[in-house]
């Protein structure tokens, strides 16, 4: 009894290992390759498989989901004889799991291998610039390349990107020199067009400024000469208004003569013809016979308004004696300028007892 119990706990034993090398479970994504006495028969899909025992075995469990690799860097020589070293980053995945175990021993290497020499066939007809500004044509040759290289081996490459291009040390000096002249560079351009900008905006100022300036002094000028306008026109009128005596224009034109020597550049003047007919009116308007007068008041004021006559009358014919004379007479600038109107219109009385003097002195 006891053999035979032994014996059938290893029957069941068996039987129930038998039954667990049958049955095969596959995980989701995922994918095995039976080999059937050492021949591949066929490839599990996920979910529950069969399998015969000790007959077929399972290959490791193949990854059907996108994978990504990152290839530590490689030396890249450029057209222009600089070594660079470019990383990469790599996205592939399974698309044919018996190509990818049965055409290629280690497609991962393979593909390391494959991306180096391509992205050494690809940099290497590129300068050191156009490397570093051209990373997406460089990713879509590689992506081709590999693409195709790879479609045999059941791997299917979706993507490839240059992670870093790290150029020599010294080739990044003088590149940082050359950003920092171009800085430079900008930063002095736009100095000057802001110096270029402050200047033209001064001198549209300045212009303004100069237009506005102008176009007052214009009206000031303007007010100024139809203000002189009108005061001459008012002396005019009055002037003809009141209709003076001409001994009393020539009088004023003899005050005025004087202040013909007042400019800076006067060192003589000539006086003209026209003042011995001048004087002449001055000395018929204090000779000129009067009326007489029989009054008792003129007769007793006599002595004082005749001496005042005299005296007017003789300064009347010395003015004409230094007129008649043909030589110039110089006149100092510093010559006091008397009032043209000064003893005729200001003092009425002082008038008026001259020519109460001269109605004396003819009634006498």
């Amino acid at each position: 009894m006891d053999a035979a119990l032994i014996a059938g706990l290893v029957i069941a034993l068996f039987v129930v290992f038998t039954v667990l090398r049958a049955v095969r479970i596959v995980p989701q994504a995922r994918a095995g390759n039976v080999e059937r006495l050492g021949r591949y028969s066929r490839t599990l899909g996920p979910g529950l498989n069969f399998v015969i025992p000790f007959v077929d075995r399972v290959r490791p469990l193949l990854d059907l989901r996108e994978q990504v690799v990152s290839f530590k860097p490689q030396p890249v020589i450029t057209e222009d004889n600089l070594v660079v070293d470019i990383d990469t980053v790599l996205y592939f995945q399974v698309t044919d799991p018996r190509a990818a175990e049965y055409e290629i021993a280690n497609f991962i290497q393979g593909v390391e291998q494959l991306t180096v020499t391509t992205l050494r066939n690809v940099v290497g007809g590129m300068d050191l610039e156009k490397t570093l500004t051209s990373r997406d044509t460089i990713n879509s040759q590689l992506r081709g390349v590999l693409d195709d290289a790879t479609g045999k081996w059941g791997i299917r490459v979706n993507r490839v990107e240059i992670k870093a291009i790290d150029p020599p040390m010294t080739i990044k000096e003088a590149m940082e020199k050359q950003m920092r002249a171009e800085r430079d560079k900008r930063a002095a351009i736009l100095t000057a067009e802001g110096t270029r900008q402050s200047q033209i905006l001064t001198a549209e100022g300045d212009k303004q400024s100069a237009i506005l300036r102008a176009e007052g002094e214009r009206t000031a000028a303007i007010l100024k000469a139809e203000g002189q306008s009108q005061a001459i026109d008012e002396v005019f009128q009055a002037v003809h208004r009141n209709d003076p005596d001409p001994k009393l224009l020539a009088y004023q034109y003899l005050q005025v003569l004087p202040q013909l020597a007042q400019g800076q550049g006067n060192t003589f003047w000539v006086i003209p013809s026209e003042v011995t007919s001048a004087l002449s009116g001055v000395s018929k308007a204090f000779t000129e016979a009067l009326p007489r007068v029989a009054s008792r008041e003129v007769t007793e004021g006599k002595t004082a308004a005749q001496n005042e006559a005299e005296q007017a009358q003789k300064a009347a014919e010395a003015a004409i004696a230094d007129a008649e004379d043909t030589g110039p007479r110089g006149i100092g600038p510093g010559s006091p300028t008397p009032d043209p109107l000064t003893g005729l219109t200001t003092d009425p009385a002082a008038h008026e007892a001259a020519e109460t003097a001269n109605r004396g002195k003819n009634g006498s």
